[in-house]
């Protein structure tokens, strides 16, 4: 369950509610609509009290990106379902994305310079995607012979 300020902003921002079933159809933006969007994955309030902090900035982020960045909640319960596919490690995060694909991802409260220094940057048409890693890889070479995993 969201925090009480995690409700808010998703009330009073209007931001819409995302899970593994209608994120696809949020990231793909309509016509007049920006290509980029921020994705807030909040985490256990009750073990992670900066969502509180990050719920009070992401406003201020959508409205200092105002035309060029949409934002969503991520649904407490599909988190962990989506969390691999956004490379987020550690909650609470932002994540922005173009389109489909994440840009950067943001952890926990940062200073407000470095939200807009980074954010900017991701907003650039040519700032590279995040390729998800596919998991640990581990080589381990026995009698000679190498096996990848």
């Amino acid at each position: 369950m969201p925090s009480h300020l995690v409700r808010a902003l998703s009330e009073r921002a209007q931001l819409p509610v995302v899970d593994e079933t209608n994120i696809d159809a949020f990231l793909a933006p309509t016509e007049g609509e920006a290509e980029n969007t921020v994705l807030f994955f909040t985490g256990d309030p009750a073990q992670r009290p900066e969502a509180d902090d990050v719920a009070v900035v992401l406003p201020e982020i959508l409205q200092a990106f105002r035309g060029r960045l949409r934002g969503a909640v991520v649904k407490r319960g599909s988190e962990d379902k989506l969390k691999a596919r956004f490379s987020v490690m550690v909650m609470p995060s932002l994540v922005v994305t173009r389109r489909d694909q994440p840009v950067g991802v943001l952890g926990k409260i940062r200073d407000w310079s470095e939200y807009v220094e980074k954010i900017s940057a991701w907003l650039s048409p040519d700032a590279p995607v995040i390729v998800p890693s596919g998991g640990p890889k581990v080589e381990i070479t026995h009698a000679g012979k190498e096996i990848v995993r």
